[in-house]
């Protein structure tokens, strides 16, 4: 009786708590929540001003006693009491949008964490969604939530190779009989490659761009391997001789190379993971071929590149930018069946 009410009331979530962006699933619902991973924090007082979108307007405009900044590096959680103070925003607005009279202490929660994080890093995570109101926190790395996500077989024995490029890290993974048999975590993403266009734009016209500029510039004219349409587009930013205003222009093959180190390190990891597949497993990631998910896999001919290097197919899923809250919805409606990819905490095992 007691378990019907508490599940009558609660109202069960799955986060994809990314470097950039957080999206949030709610049970029966569907993605209600995706804002970027920002917030912004009154320096004199702690006071958290801002999160999510209202916070991203802010990053690079505010006066010096306001910080907007993005509390998780690398997917990891580098400021705790800001993190906690985020996934509680994200959780009170999931359950107010639910239109349920939910209670937050009595949630389930699912995150997506990179496959790569110590043990410390997990636990920071699972008791920053419990100070936050969780009731229980299950934790589900970030390539099998892609898989799920994509409709992969995950539970079959047959490999399937998934490369999730978040923003702040690259995972890439070989998955069978629902786990993962061979990983990869690498620290170049989405925002290194933002920071590769800030640094030639400094290197080569001595100016000074913001992320949000380096962003736009990589979304609109960027590619991972030289084209022959060419593409130009105007970059604003502060002359760092005269430190006046200034304009120039940038073409897509200069976008190109800025990218091309990063770019090279995914592709190094991707062929690196291939070599330490089974020959069995190998065998049916050549039949089924690599799977690209989040953001980072939108970059004009990453796959195209990708195929080339690999001598294999390469094909981004469907809707790259939510497979891994995508996934962990799924993993969420079918707890029982999917539980074994899952790791849970220990607490409050009454509820259960």
């Amino acid at each position: 009786m007691f378990k019907k009410l508490i599940d009558r009331l609660s109202v069960d979530m799955a986060i994809d708590l990314g470097t950039a962006n957080s999206l949030v699933y709610v049970k029966d619902k569907g993605i209600i929540i995706n804002e970027p991973s920002v917030v912004a924090v009154n320096n004199k007082t702690g006071q958290v001003l801002a999160i999510g979108e209202e916070a991203k307007k802010m990053v690079g405009k505010t006066p010096a006693y306001i910080t907007a900044t993005r509390p998780l590096v690398n997917g990891v959680i580098s400021d705790f009491e800001v993190t906690e103070q985020m996934l509680k925003y994200f959780i009170e607005k999931a359950i107010s949008s639910s239109k349920k009279f939910g209670i937050g202490s009595f949630s389930r929660v699912i995150i997506g964490i990179p496959c790569g994080v110590t043990e410390v890093e997990r636990k920071a995570v699972r008791d920053a969604a419990k100070n936050a109101g969780a009731r229980t926190v299950f934790l589900i790395e970030e390539p099998l939530a892609s898989a799920i996500g994509a409709k992969l077989q995950i539970q079959e024995a047959g490999g399937n190779f998934i490369v999730d490029i978040g923003g702040g890290t690259t995972e890439v993974a070989v998955i069978s009989l629902g786990g993962i048999v061979v990983a990869r975590s690498l620290r170049v993403a989405g925002d290194k490659l933002n920071d590769d266009i800030m640094q030639f734009a400094q290197k080569e016209y001595k100016l000074l761009i913001g992320e949000r500029t380096a962003e736009f510039i990589k979304i609109n004219i960027g590619s991972a391997m030289p084209t022959k349409e060419k593409k130009e587009m105007a970059m604003r930013g502060r002359n760092l001789v005269t430190g006046l205003p200034e304009e120039v222009v940038i073409f897509n093959d200069d976008v190109q190379r800025a990218l091309e180190k990063s770019v090279r390190q995914i592709v190094t990891a991707i062929k690196t993971t291939i070599e330490e597949t089974p020959p069995e497993l190998l065998a049916d990631v050549m039949t089924n071929g690599i799977f690209l998910a989040g953001g980072g896999s939108m970059l004009k001919d990453l796959d195209v590149l990708i195929s080339k290097e690999t001598k294999m197919p390469c094909k981004i899923v469907d809707d790259p930018l939510t497979s891994v809250v995508r996934g962990a919805g799924i993993a969420l409606e079918n707890i029982e069946t999917l539980s074994e990819v899952m790791s849970k905490d220990n607490e409050e095992e009454a509820f259960k």
